[in-house]
């Protein structure tokens, strides 16, 4: 499972999504998620499927890598699910001793899922087709108006880079402590779901250890090239939009437009 998890990686390879200027997929996610949540019907969500299959078409990542990452976050989905088919009030299409399912409980169990997959895959799209330097200047860029206010922007978008960087990393210490203590006999795979959970406790001593030791690497490392913060600091590749970048912001605010408007219809 812990392979599965795409969410932080990049995949290097050569397409139209990967040449986008940063603060474009950044602006875009957000457009996305906001209008998986604003459509409530049919036709919005397969437009949203659309979409998002036509940018995963153009990033040349494969279909299925992108949607190994769904594998991390099926309990997840599936306790989403439960919960609002069993949970909402509502008309009981279905009666079984105490626990009723209602109409209205099964169409935003279905709902809750769909957008729960479109926002993990949309979100993993953006850090597939996006480097951690880029995103760092990207987030950087679109937050500068922040600084009128005195708010840190360029550490504020350092600390968000390096957190998804380490998400990869963290998740591959975690797979090699693991196996070492399998090969110390170790049982991670049998007996109940409390059990295995129990047996998880002693990965978290070395893994924070870990954690810790390359936070303070990379903090010597910043200090040692005399990285002193954002102030006065200069770009080796200032971020320039492109032609490709003004018809990729058309093409999101055609895209938010549609997806407002069928979200009002009534079918």
């Amino acid at each position: 499972m812990l392979r599965d998890i795409t969410l932080g990686q990049y995949y290097r390879t050569e397409s139209i999504i990967h040449r986008l200027d940063p603060r474009v997929k950044i602006v875009g996610t957000f457009v996305f998620l906001i209008a998986i949540f604003m459509v409530n019907n049919a036709l919005g969500y397969v437009i949203a499927g659309l979409f998002l299959a036509m940018n995963i078409k153009l990033s040349n990542v494969p279909v299925k890598f992108i949607f190994r990452g769904m594998k991390s976050i099926f309990f997840l989905l599936m306790i989403s699910v439960l919960f609002n088919l069993f949970l909402t009030p509502g008309d009981p299409i279905i009666t079984i001793w105490k626990i009723k399912i209602t109409d209205e409980g099964l169409k935003l169990a279905v709902k809750m899922a769909i957008r729960l997959v479109f926002l993990i895959t949309g979100s993993s799209l953006m850090t597939l087709t996006t480097t951690p330097n880029n995103l760092t200047d990207g987030l950087e860029s679109l937050l500068n108006p922040l600084k009128l206010v005195h708010v840190p922007v360029h550490e504020i978008s350092m600390m968000m880079s390096i957190a998804l960087r380490f998400i990869p990393i963290l998740l591959e210490e975690t797979d090699k402590i693991m196996k070492a203590q399998m090969a110390r006999c170790a049982d991670f795979e049998t007996g109940s779901i409390i059990k295995r959970a129990k047996n998880m406790v002693p990965l978290l001593v070395p893994l924070f250890i870990s954690a810790f030791r390359r936070a303070m690497d990379l903090a010597m490392a910043m200090e040692a090239r005399c990285y002193r913060g954002g102030e006065g600091r200069t770009k080796m590749k200032p971020l320039i939009y492109q032609k490709r970048d003004r018809i990729a912001y058309i093409v999101l605010v055609l895209f938010l437009i549609i997806c407002v408007v069928i979200g009002r219809m009534k079918f």
